[in-house]
This record gives C-alpha cells, sequence and structure tokens, in this order.
C-alpha cells in the first residue's frame, strides 16, 4: 500500500509542475519592437538592447536581426541573445539551493520529515529539478516553469552533473580506470563522463566525479560497488550552472545567462561551463570535508 501511495503522488506531482495558471504566466500575445520586449526580459536597458541588435547578437527563431525596426511576439517567437534563450515570461521563477544534509528533495514529504518548502516559502507553487538523496548536499534547482522541470528531470535529457565526493579508502588509478570504463550494476551499466582524483589521504580519498545519468543513489551505488563507500557528498554543478560560494541552506535567484543556459540545456543543447559568464567559483575540497 505504501508503494502505491508513493507511485499514487509521484503521478500528482508531476500532474501539479505541468499545470499552470494561465493569468500568471500569460506573455503578451502581441507583436512588440524588438528591443522593448528585451528590456522587458530584463536582458539590459532599451539602448544596449539596441546596440546588442545592430552588433548582430540577436536572433529571431534562428535568423540573424539587426533592424531596430523589427518586432516580435513574446508568446510565439523565439529570441536569443548571443546563443542564450530569452525568457520573455517574467512571471518564471528559477532558483539555487545549497540543500543541506537530512533534507528530503520533496515539497511535502508524506512521513513528516524535513523537505524542501521551509527553505521556499517566499515563492508560490515551485517545485525541484531532480533530486539529490537525504544526505548529499549542493547544488539543487527549484523552478515554478513546469514543462522545464519535467524535461530537465527526465534522464533522457543527460544534463551533467558534477560531485565532489569523499570516500573510504586511497583510491587508486586504477578505480579512476574503472570509473571512466564502465561497469554493470543490478539496474544496467554506468560510467562516469570525467573522473579525477583530487586528494589521498590515511584511509580515505577525496574526488571530482562528472556523469549524466539520474539514476537513484548512482554515485554512492558506483563507490560501493568499487569498495569505497561514500563518506560525504556535494553536487556542485549541473550543467553550466555552478553551486560557488552559496551557505547551505540559502537559495537565490539565477541569473539571465544561467537561465538561458537552463533553456538551452532543455533544448537538448547543453552549454559549455565556458559559455555561462562570470560563474561562480568551484567548490572547494575543504567544503566537500565539512571544514
Amino acid at each position: 500500500m505504501t508503494s502505491y501511495l508513493r507511485l499514487a503522488r509521484t503521478f500528482l506531482v508531476q500532474i501539479a509542475i505541468l499545470m499552470t495558471n494561465p493569468e500568471e504566466t500569460e506573455v503578451v500575445n502581441e507583436e512588440v519592437r524588438l528591443q522593448k520586449a528585451l528590456a522587458a526580459a530584463g536582458v539590459a536597458s532599451r539602448r544596449a538592447c539596441e546596440e546588442l541588435i545592430v552588433k548582430g547578437q540577436v536572433k529571431v527563431n534562428g535568423k540573424l536581426v539587426t533592424e531596430l525596426g523589427s518586432r516580435v511576439n513574446p508568446a510565439v517567437d523565439k529570441v536569443t541573445v548571443r546563443g542564450v534563450p530569452v525568457q520573455f515570461d517574467t512571471t518564471r521563477v528559477y532558483l539555487l539551493l545549497n540543500k543541506p544534509a537530512g533534507i528530503i528533495s520533496t515539497m511535502a514529504d508524506e512521513e513528516g520529515r524535513p523537505d524542501l518548502s521551509s527553505f521556499v516559502t517566499d515563492y508560490d507553487r515551485v517545485f525541484n529539478i531532480g533530486r539529490l538523496d537525504a544526505e548529499t548536499t549542493g547544488l539543487l534547482l527549484l523552478t515554478n516553469d513546469g514543462e522545464l522541470a519535467n524535461q530537465l528531470s527526465h534522464p533522457s535529457f543527460g544534463v551533467e552533473k558534477t560531485y565532489i565526493a569523499r570516500v573510504v579508502g586511497e583510491v587508486t588509478p586504477m578505480t579512476i580506470h574503472k570509473l571512466m570504463s564502465g561497469f554493470e550494476l543490478e539496474d544496467g551499466f554506468i560510467k562516469a563522463d570525467k573522473a579525477k582524483l583530487v586528494q589521498v589521504a590515511i584511509g580515505e580519498s577525496l574526488l571530482e566525479i562528472e556523469l549524466h545519468s539520474g539514476r537513484n543513489r548512482i554515485v554512492r551505488r558506483m563507490f560501493d560497488y568499487l569498495g569505497h563507500p561514500v563518506l560525504g557528498l556535494v553536487r556542485k554543478q549541473f550543467g553550466s550552472i555552478q553551486l560557488g560560494p552559496l551557505k547551505a541552506g540559502k537559495v537565490r535567484e539565477l541569473s539571465k545567462v544561467e537561465i538561458g543556459a537552463l533553456l538551452k540545456a532543455a533544448e537538448g543543447k547543453p552549454m559549455r561551463a565556458s559559455q555561462a559568464a562570470k560563474r561562480a567559483p568551484h567548490v572547494t575540497a575543504a567544503k566537500a570535508r565539512g571544514k
């Protein structure tokens, strides 16, 4: 019965994130000047937006636009600036939480355990994009953009995620090779996209691992298989979005560039980290060690 209730609740959550109130998310369905639409979306001032257009840095529906008299329909047309999609719906919210340990990745836990709701009391109807298990800390994205949340949470989109893992034992180059070449787990083949040894101490090691799989507790299960159980795990990056120096339990809104990176990832074209302007500093090894 418990399994049935969980499945039913998951189904209801998926329905909820796909449902939106038209009055809350409606974008004006009429043509306006391109520079006005860009300025209203928060890209830059209208004068700066005019300069972007003239310099050939704006595309509408994939076509370069350099005429200041050009008009767009924000409800229909897809506009990019320097290759980054523009979100015209200003009611959309995109958040980054540095999830502490002991928090369940859901907005309402049926067993009464601490969940995500307490961190987003200032925002209505937001949902997490993917999950982190209770003891894993670090970057977790939340949004009221149901379509985007559903797309990026689906395993088929394969957004790269980077973790810092502190594990039992002294990891050798052979272990790194096994991570990169892959192996079979009970639910199928798995391998890391990237893996590197950061530090080796007496009885434990610190590694950075990147993979695109969204399977349940996959990083922990990979290291368990290799004989190096995880002592601490921090997610530091999701696509090109970085955790940076945000303190545990704190939330920040994503920048326009970061939002564009998410929209591009949802199109199946993840941006490289180097394309996201002013990237936040890396999570340090000390943070993963809990110092």
